[in-house]
């Protein structure tokens, strides 16, 4: 019997906590009592094999202003589906990603409350399957999740570095963007969110308090003065925003143009289990991160959308866009409300996207580190080692920093081979959801797969929610794989798919050659005492 299998057994009454090898009944070193959400945490990743050696930082208030993220995402991506098929595609596209999200979302937070800890969805598609397919399994998805993650860390800081220097267009209309100025920028940006990551958990946990209010607070701004500063006259009408669509992609199917609108709200809405992943920094796991995960899908889709109608209702002439900033979010503030207006609330939407680098980055560590620790890297566990200090993954934190950094590298080559990284986080992230959901309902009732839900749990609804959230994965990620520009050539393929294929590949073939070795699937971290010791109790 495996490590996460034993310890997935056994009854849900309270459980002492481990401390260090030894078991506490309530109370802690220096005789104070703890809290019950600190106990319950610790119980079940007891019973889920692992002992937390993170320090639990993040309260619901933390844990929620993680998981969402909107603003700067749109504001990245806005321009792909405006000028590849309208402001109609802009808006259905949305509206209709962000309804069949919502099974993305459910799915995912049932799967997270059941199986908090670091290594998310990862871990938990080790637990859905048959002993003998654990390794394969969690080693597939393992390098899906970290390959969409380390992707959507790239993306977002790329975008970030465009935002920026698409003020200073603003600002000096005689300045050019060049491909190095950016990546320099790139760079530079990663290397400071590098720096805030290697903080300790309290550190993290202090800046990313309050950044759901900026992040709400600035949208719910930029609407109001895009509305107060265009006249009446200049609006468009909702016949010309719900139905007008252009080709902009050279595909004669005007249907697939429509659908890249798509890329906007997927990469938007994607890393849906970043709270997972921080679920042994949080207090009462099994609920903050699941609510976060789901209510942030919520939120993000309803003033997404909004916030989308807006801008196309305020746009002006759509031909003219993007203008000469490269970006038609800041073109449209810029038209509406003047070089101050637009560069005071631009400068609030780029410091949204730099949290979301901050929160995204942090989430990706925390996987690598639990991938590590479980020997799914042949680094002998170094990515896997805490800072002593810190008490958090620093080496992991710079692994994730260089690996992006190498993603950028691509921009020398072809600015499209860049852009197909915002489409393969969205595609290697949302597969490998599918991957614990789809195998859970596989093995369903299996002897040797035991899933006990969490707290957020969908009960007979969820079947059906996972069924939808199976067809819409399949069909949106075959959507963003698929080339946005015809004629193909070098510059307008699509290498999301190629990459994501051959990363994958890669994968499997040192799995086969060498991995099956040492890799077993996820481990357990109690020690043998820790074993001992908790084993009656559960």
């Amino acid at each position: 019997m495996g490590d996460i299998e034993k310890y997935s057994e056994g009854n849900e009454n309270s459980v002492p906590q481990l401390n260090d090898g030894t078991l506490n009944h309530g109370d802690n070193s220096n005789g104070s009592s703890l809290g019950k959400g600190s106990v319950d945490d610790e119980v079940l990743l007891a019973k889920l094999g692992y002992k937390s050696e993170f320090i639990r930082e993040f309260g619901n208030l933390e844990t929620f202003s993680f998981a969402m993220s909107m603003t700067a995402s749109i504001a990245t991506t806005f321009t792909t589906p405006l000028t590849y098929g309208g402001v109609a595609s802009v808006v259905w596209c949305w509206l209709a990603g962000s309804i069949m999200n919502i099974s993305l979302g459910a799915s995912i937070a049932e799967i997270v409350s059941a199986y908090p800890t670091a290594g998310g969805l990862y871990t938990a598609s080790a637990a859905l399957v048959p002993r003998a397919y654990r390794p394969i399994v969690g080693w597939v998805t393992g390098y899906l999740n970290i390959l969409g993650q380390v992707a959507g860390v790239a993306s977002t800081e790329w975008g970030l570095s465009g935002m920026i220097l698409a003020a200073v267009v603003i600002c000096r209309e005689t300045y050019e963007i060049k491909v190095w100025h950016q990546f320099l920028l790139f760079c530079a940006l990663l290397i400071m969110h590098g720096f805030l990551n290697s903080l300790p958990t309290a550190g993290l946990a202090r800046l990313t308090r309050y950044f759901v209010f900026i992040n709400i607070g600035s949208a719910i701004i930029i609407i109001i003065t895009l509305l107060a500063t265009t006249p009446r006259s200049e609006m468009h009408p909702g016949s010309y925003i719900f139905t007008e669509t252009i080709n902009g992609t050279g595909w004669p199917n005007n249907g697939l143009a429509f659908m890249m609108g798509l890329l906007s709200v997927q990469w938007t809405m994607t890393d849906y289990d970043a709270a997972a992943h921080i679920s042994e920094e949080v207090h009462r796991a099994a609920i903050a991160a699941p609510v976060a995960i789901f209510v942030a899908v919520l939120n993000t889709g309803a003033i997404g959308w909004i916030l989308n109608i807006v801008l196309c209702v305020t746009a002006g002439d759509v031909s003219a866009l993007p203008g000469p900033s490269g970006n038609a979010f800041l073109g449209i503030m810029y038209l509406r409300m003047g070089k101050a207006g637009a560069i005071v609330l631009w400068s609030f939407v780029c410091l949204i996207a730099a949290f979301t680098v901050q929160t995204a980055l942090q989430a990706n560590s925390r996987t690598v580190f639990a991938f590590s620790r479980d020997g799914g890297f042949p680094d002998r566990g170094l990515f896997g080692r805490m800072n002593k200090k810190t008490r958090t993954p620093v080496i992991s934190v710079w692994v994730v920093v260089f690996i992006s950094a190498l993603m950028g590298v691509l921009a020398f080559a072809s600015l499209t081979a860049v852009n197909a990284i915002f489409s393969m986080c969205a595609v290697a992230l949302d597969l490998s959801y599918l991957i614990p959901v789809v195998c859970r309902r596989i093995f369903d009732g299996h002897e040797e797969v035991k899933f006990t839900p969490g707290p957020f749990y969908m009960r007979g609804w969820g079947l059906y929610v996972n069924i939808v959230m199976t067809v819409w994965t399949l069909f949106e990620v075959t959507i963003l794989a698929f080339p946005a520009s015809y004629p193909l050539t070098w510059d307008t393929f699509n290498y999301s798919a190629p990459i994501t294929g051959a990363v994958m590949a890669l994968s499997l073939i040192w799995y086969f050659a060498a991995g099956r070795r040492y890799y077993d699937g996820p481990k357990s971290n109690l020690s043998t005492e820790q074993k001992v010791a908790v084993q009656p109790e559960l």
